[in-house]
């Protein structure tokens, strides 16, 4: 199967989200080609959540998890561990009072 550059794939997304007036920034670029993304979800109240893309073993299939949740200042902890790890890793920051992020809608995973 062929994946998608993470580039192609921030872009997508970022559009998505435009549809929808949900606003979003890149507040990280990883690498254009094989670079892993983490998504932020600010919902401008002081908490904050950070999903990953991860695999699911039984199926063999992509999906998000939920790497922290809280205080947005333990999630911006969380995710410059992250960062401080692979330093490739692209963070897309969503803003969103109602807490939508479309990542569990179809074409996302």
């Amino acid at each position: 199967m062929t994946r998608l550059t993470a580039r192609f794939w921030v872009d997508a997304y970022l559009a998505r989200l435009r549809f929808q007036d949900i606003p979003a920034f890149i507040t990280a670029h990883g690498d254009d080609t094989a670079g892993a993304v983490l998504v932020k979800l600010n919902t401008l109240d002081g908490q904050a959540r950070a999903f990953h893309r991860t695999y699911d073993l039984m199926s063999g299939n992509r999906k998000w998890d939920e790497l922290s949740a809280g205080a947005e200042t333990e999630v911006d902890a969380s995710i410059r561990r992250q960062r401080e790890f692979d330093p490739d890793l692209w963070v897309v920051e969503v803003e969103d009072r109602q807490g939508r992020h479309l990542l569990d809608e179809p074409g996302l995973e």
